[in-house]
């Protein structure tokens, strides 16, 4: 498992990624099997998870972030570009990519969704990318011609 995580907001982020951590364990998950790999902000979330698609390593990857509104438009264009890069990423590869990147509108929101009243998202986007490895696994694989 390949957890990608942000260092932009990474009070927030680290939480995340403790949740994502707690994931794993609690569905036996190996930490030895859990490679974290920190880039500088959301935006570099896909190249890093397409890089961790393409080694053939990852049966699944979660990507962990936050993309906080300000007073421009430049959490538009960081948030939609992470969240089309990640999907673009998991359809490529057909590699899980658990999208635990929160978009609030305050720093409140993303405490909230960080392992305060609305849960751990990073514990979501991790059980998610590992239901859907595993439903992955199960389905027929058509062999290359």
């Amino acid at each position: 498992m390949a957890l990608v995580v942000s260092r932009y907001h990474e009070l927030i982020t680290a939480r995340l990624l403790a949740g994502a951590k707690a994931c794993c364990r609690e569905h036996g998950v190996p930490d030895e099997s859990i490679d974290v790999l920190w880039t500088p902000g959301a935006f570099e979330l896909p190249v890093v998870a397409e890089a961790a698609a393409a080694s053939g390593k990852y049966a699944a990857i979660v990507a962990l972030g936050c993309v906080i509104r300000g007073e421009t438009p430049h959490f538009d264009y960081v948030a939609g570009e992470a969240a089309r890069g990640l999907g673009n990423v998991a359809l490529a590869h057909r590699v899980p990519v658990g999208f635990g990147v929160l978009t609030v509108d305050e720093q409140a929101q993303a405490e909230a969704r960080a392992g305060g009243s609305g849960g751990n998202k990073g514990f979501e986007a991790a059980e998610a990318a590992l239901a859907t490895a595993d439903l992955l696994a199960q389905l027929p694989h058509r062999a290359a011609r």
